[in-house]
This record gives C-alpha cells, sequence and structure tokens, in this order.
C-alpha cells in the first residue's frame, strides 16, 4: 500500500501535467488589452465578437477606454497591453510603464487632421495664426511637420493647449484658427464650423503615425506563445475587413463598439491603413531612420518628446520594438 501511493500520485501528476500543456493557454488568466476608439484598435472587437481568439488558443479580455486613461491603466498594471501610437508607446515607458511594441495594426492616412477656419486654404495661412493642440501628443507632432513642409516653424503661430476631445468646439467658437485633431475629432471640427477645411492631414506625410498593440515585458516574457497567437488574428480581422463580402458585417461590429452609425464610422476607414501581417512585419524590421519604418518613425516621436519636454531622458527606441512575434506569426 505504501509503495502504490507514490505511484499513483506519480500518475496523477504526469497526467495534469499534460492536461496542463493541452489547454495551459485557455485555462491561464485572461490576457487583458487596452484599446480605445481608432479603427485599427476598434477592429478587433471583430476577432472577440467572432470567437477568434478563443479558436486561436488564447483567452483575451478587450477592455475599452479612452485613449488617455487607457494609458493610465497600463501604467498602473491594470491591464497586460494597450493599444497605443509609437511614438505614445515612449511616452508611456518613458512615465513608468514600461512596455514592448508587438505588433503594428495600421498607420493613419488621413485621420489626423489640421482644420482650419474657412478663408484658410492651406498651411502657409497659418503664419500668425492661432492654432489648437493637444501638446505633446502625435497630432502636435503632425502639425510640426506640416508647418516645416510649408516653410514655417513653430514660432510662426502661436499654440493653444487644447484637449483633443475639445477641438471641435474650441474651433467653431472661435478661439483659436486651426485645430490639430484625430478622429472622430477632427471630423466634428469639420462638422462643427461650416467651409472649415483640412489643410493638412497624415495621408500627406504616410508613416509619420503608427499604430501599436504594446505589452508588458513581464507578460511578455511569461505568455509569449500566447501573444504570437493573439498576433495571428490580426490577418484574420484585416482579411475580414479587406473581403466585399465581409467588410459591412466588420464596420457594423466596430460601429456598435464605439457607440456610432455603421455609416458614420465607414467614413474613418479610408483615413486608417490597415496592415496585414506580412506588409506590417516590413516595417517592423526595416531599420531605416525616416517615416517607413516603426523605428525610424519612433526616433523622430523620441526627439520631438525630448525637445517638447514630455519627458527628460531620450529612450532607447530599439529596446521598445520586438518585431519577433510578427515574424513568427508570418510562418
Amino acid at each position: 500500500m505504501n509503495q502504490s501511493r507514490p505511484r499513483f500520485l506519480r500518475r496523477a501528476l504526469a497526467l495534469c501535467a499534460v492536461i496542463s500543456l493541452t489547454f495551459g493557454s485557455l485555462s491561464a488568466a485572461p490576457l487583458k488589452v487596452a484599446y480605445s476608439d481608432w479603427p485599427g484598435w476598434t477592429a478587433f472587437a471583430i476577432g472577440a465578437e467572432k470567437g477568434w481568439f478563443k479558436e486561436a488558443g488564447v483567452d483575451v479580455e478587450l477592455l475599452w477606454f479612452e485613449y488617455g486613461p487607457s494609458m493610465e491603466a497600463f501604467t498602473a498594471g491594470k491591464v497586460d497591453a494597450v493599444m497605443v501610437t509609437n511614438g505614445d508607446a515612449l511616452v508611456t515607458g518613458a512615465t513608468g510603464g514600461k512596455n514592448i511594441m508587438i505588433l503594428v495594426t495600421d498607420y493613419s492616412n488621413g485621420n489626423d487632421m489640421v482644420v482650419a477656419k474657412p478663408g484658410i486654404k492651406s498651411m502657409k495661412d497659418l503664419k500668425g495664426k492661432k492654432i489648437g493642440v493637444e501638446v505633446g501628443f502625435v497630432d502636435h507632432l503632425l502639425l510640426l511637420n506640416g508647418l516645416k513642409k510649408a516653410g514655417l516653424s513653430e514660432s510662426d503661430v502661436t499654440i493653444v493647449p487644447t484637449p483633443t476631445n475639445q477641438a471641435p468646439q474650441v474651433l467653431a467658437s472661435g478661439q483659436v484658427d486651426a485645430v490639430a485633431a484625430w478622429q472622430p475629432n477632427s471630423g466634428e471640427a469639420l462638422k462643427a464650423l461650416p467651409g472649415s477645411k483640412a489643410v493638412y492631414t497624415s495621408a500627406d506625410e504616410p508613416g509619420l503615425i503608427y499604430d501599436m498593440v504594446t505589452v508588458t515585458p513581464q507578460s511578455l516574457a511569461q505568455r509569449r506563445a500566447d501573444w504570437v497567437k493573439f498576433v495571428k488574428v490580426w490577418d484574420k480581422i484585416v482579411a475580414y475587413l479587406a473581403d466585399p463580402a465581409t467588410r459591412a458585417d466588420g464596420i457594423k461590429i466596430m460601429a456598435a463598439r464605439a457607440g456610432v452609425s455603421p455609416e458614420d464610422y465607414a467614413a474613418f476607414m479610408s483615413g486608417t491603413h490597415l496592415l496585414p501581417l506580412k506588409a506590417g512585419t516590413q516595417v517592423m524590421t526595416a531599420k531605416t531612420s525616416g517615416f517607413d519604418s516603426v523605428a525610424g518613425s519612433a526616433a523622430i516621436a523620441n526627439d520631438f518628446n525630448v525637445k517638447n519636454e514630455v519627458y527628460k531622458e531620450s529612450q532607447d527606441v530599439a529596446a521598445y520594438i520586438d518585431a519577433s512575434l510578427m515574424v513568427e506569426a508570418t510562418k
């Protein structure tokens, strides 16, 4: 009897080990992912709605936030991952929320805009004008890039610090001559002031703003296999939105998550260039110094952040990027 009990325990433990290896991902705590209203991120609601994460063998809990609070939740350790721009991944890391970018979902292709009041037809016309923008955020960088292309600098305009979600009413009230904001705020600014015009957009500089899924180093180290499965689902989501037979259903799911009509959400889609895994892997692995790579774009954002005192110490951009999960997911 004394010998059979140890043998029984060894067999039971072996069986538990097999069960753990087989079902470990699904029995583990869900990957908690914070996301907010941007087409390249809202699209993940499709994966949840269709059950594709569970089909891939990973339990994912998508948590909906406003953009700023999503980063705060990540920094506070309430979630395993957050969806942010590549520049804001650096901001989050520099201010205490260490993170690693594992997936590029898209680049902004027009949804980020400088919207000007009637009578202003180009960026050059903004010389000496007041511009509302959330200082230190990505559309501040967009504004500076547009001014530079027009032969102007920040000193040629007056910056009026403006929360992005207040941009439409600030422009309509006449407090400023233009605002820099992203959708849906940029679109609302155009509606709020009849005759207003987008004089510069992210479509004028593809790659200025890449949108990312970024993960805590701890979660990536402990659950890397699960994150690879998460990344693989992205290709399925992109394909669903690219297929004319299923695109409308995908947009309907996204619109419901964002709380707007499918027609309104469909209007945002062209301003976001979704990147399938193969194309995304190319910009994640590239080592160029310009906007045609995540690394190059992030380095430019890093310089902007330091110059504008968003954070004091320059960040090691390469340490924030791990393209290996996308590489593995495409095999």
